[in-house]
């Protein structure tokens, strides 16, 4: 496990994320893009825990993201099975683990800060924290992708799923954008990644 993990964390995290780690009922295992998720806990029925991490993800976001799936094994285990998934147990729990990699070793001075207040609420997932998401994304590997408020006003863009939407206005902090086929409105976060549609790209 240490070998595969230090091709996806950064290397001075290492060693804090073998020792929580040392459970012989937990289950690692990377998986290639899933677009709904960067990782996932489950309870198996075996009396085993498994934890998946998309293989995608930069060492910043994958490290976050094993923190985080980690947090629900270890809240499972110290509060039982009926706690709220993303509840005050689990909140506590992240935090907790997490705090011992924000520094200067483990990541960029320009993310401490945000780490820092993100971590003071962690939620459900990072994408919805705006100025996080936006500050990790800047150490993905280069893709065709562009986020949304990137998009001009009145172009058209799809997304993975293949449905296509023509930017609208921004609306206090999200941008309304109407389906192509069926007409209805969505809302977006400025940071979600799109394709843009145009002449050479149909």
């Amino acid at each position: 496990m240490q070998a595969q993990l230090q091709k996806y964390i950064p290397e001075q995290a290492i060693p804090k994320v073998i020792s929580l780690l040392e459970h012989g009922n937990l289950i690692i295992k990377i998986k290639k893009e899933r677009k709904t998720r960067h990782g996932d806990y489950k309870s198996l029925p075996n009396g085993k825990h498994q934890i998946t991490i998309n293989s995608n993800l930069n060492k910043y976001r994958f490290l976050i993201t094993l923190i985080h799936e980690i947090a629900h094994f270890e809240a499972y285990n110290t509060y039982g099975r009926f706690i709220k998934p993303h509840g005050i147990q689990w909140k506590r729990t992240f935090q907790h683990l997490m705090l011992p990699f924000i520094n200067p070793e483990v990541f960029p001075n320009k993310l401490l800060p945000l780490l820092a207040k993100h971590f003071k609420n962690p939620k459900a997932s990072s994408d919805t924290d705006t100025q996080l998401a936006l500050a990790l994304k800047q150490f993905d590997e280069p893709n065709n992708k562009t986020f949304i408020f990137d998009i001009p006003l009145g172009e058209t863009f799809k997304l993975y799923n293949g449905k296509v939407f023509k930017m609208g206005n921004k609306r206090v902090k999200r941008y309304e954008c109407a389906e192509v086929k069926t007409g209805r409105l969505y809302l977006f976060n400025p940071n979600a990644e799109v394709e843009l549609i145009n002449e050479n790209n149909e």
